[in-house]
Order: structure tokens, then C-alpha cells, then sequence
């Protein structure tokens, strides 16, 4: 298991330079602390487990509920800031940036937090709230509040998040791998690019009316 930590790492941060600096990574220790923090929890030790999340929290910055599940190759950049609530599940090889909330909306019961599947990657101060479901292969733009399901292989943006025209299709490569939060068209703006091309059709069917006139 620490193996597989370690190579995540070093994959996916490109400042690194070597093994040792990856004890030195918030995120190593988060997560570190979360696989201890879950057993105890999966054992019903809820007091235990909650405590050695909140000592993770004290010295990481990143906040792992006990009853969140978390796969593979789970990386979070830098960190600070992150909280993730407890019936979150995360699936294989997804990466989330600092500032990352995967909460609840309420005080709703059961299941209250997102789903995200495979090869996902959520970006910088991305809030992702209720029992959703993100599918795989999805890019969630930085800064964006995810408040519906998103189909995978989908790029979406905004305050709420909007589905971008942009589509994951590289299938040698997924969004976690490429781990580029930015190069993502704006679906307000392609609206109103649209509004705007209508208009100056508008524009020019009265001009011609007029002149014929």
C-alpha cells in the first residue's frame, strides 16, 4: 500500500524530485491516517477512528472523515483545505486540488455525499455537495459548486457547474493523468457567443428589410 502511495506521487507531481520528499506531502500522511482512521471505523470504534482523523486534520490541513471510502491511486495536491465528508465514496486514480469540499447539503440521513468514479479530477476550491453521482473520466473546473450528477466523460464549470462542450475522449490518457485544471471552454460564454450570433442575424434581416423599403 505505501508503495502505491509513493508512486502516485511522484506521477503526479511534477516538482518532485525525489522518494524521500514524499514524506514530506500533507497528503501521504492524510492519507496515511485515513486507512487506519477507516478500519477502526469499519469496526465500529467510531471515537477512535474520529480521533486519529482529527490529529490527520491538526497536522495536514486535510480533513477525511473515517466513513469516507477512497481507491486507488488517490492523490490530492498540496491539500490545504480539503474536506471530505463521511459517506463519500472516491473511486481509482482521482485527483483533487487544495481547497476541495465533497460535502453534504443538509441534515439529511444515510447517504448525504458524493459518488465520484474513476479518473476523475476536480480542481481547485471545486465544491461537489449531496448524494451525487460524478461518472468517470470527469474534469470538474476550479472553482466550480456541482450541485447534479455529471455524466462521465464530461467537463463541467461555473457557479452552479455547466456541462463545458469540452468531452474527455483521450483513452490513452484520463483527467487525472493530464492533471490540467484550466484548458476549459466556458459554457456561459458559448451561450452568450450564440445569443450574440443570433442578434447580428436579427441585425442584418432588418437592415435588408429596410432598404427594400
Amino acid at each position: 500500500m505505501l508503495r502505491d502511495e509513493i508512486k502516485t506521487i511522484m506521477e503526479k507531481d511534477a516538482s518532485i524530485k525525489s522518494v524521500a520528499e514524499v514524506f514530506l506531502y500533507s497528503s501521504f500522511w492524510a492519507l496515511i491516517f485515513h486507512r487506519v482512521a477507516h478500519k477502526l471505523y469499519r469496526k465500529r470504534l467510531f471515537f477512535l477512528a474520529r480521533l486519529i482523523s482529527q490529529i490527520s486534520r491538526f497536522f495536514t490541513g486535510i480533513e477525511i472523515h473515517p466513513g469516507a471510502r477512497i481507491g486507488k491511486n488517490f492523490f490530492i495536491d498540496h491539500g490545504m483545505g480539503v474536506v471530505i465528508g463521511e459517506t463519500c465514496v472516491i473511486g481509482d486514480n482521482v485527483l483533487i486540488y487544495q481547497g476541495v469540499t465533497l460535502g453534504g447539503t443538509g441534515k439529511d440521513v444515510g447517504k448525504r455525499h458524493p459518488t465520484i468514479g474513476n479518473n476523475v479530477l476536480i480542481g481547485s476550491g471545486a465544491k461537489v455537495l449531496g448524494p451525487i453521482r460524478i461518472g468517470n473520466n470527469v474534469k470538474v473546473g476550479a472553482g466550480s459548486v456541482v450541485l447534479k450528477n455529471v455524466p462521465s466523460n464530461t467537463t463541467v464549470v461555473g457557479v452552479p457547474a455547466r456541462r463545458s462542450s469540452a468531452k474527455f475522449v483521450n483513452k490513452k490518457e484520463s483527467p487525472s493523468d493530464t492533471i490540467d485544471q484550466i484548458r476549459i471552454s466556458d459554457p456561459v460564454q458559448l451561450e452568450f457567443n450564440k445569443i450574440l450570433h443570433k442578434v447580428n442575424k436579427l441585425e442584418k434581416k432588418v437592415r435588408d428589410m429596410e432598404n427594400k423599403k
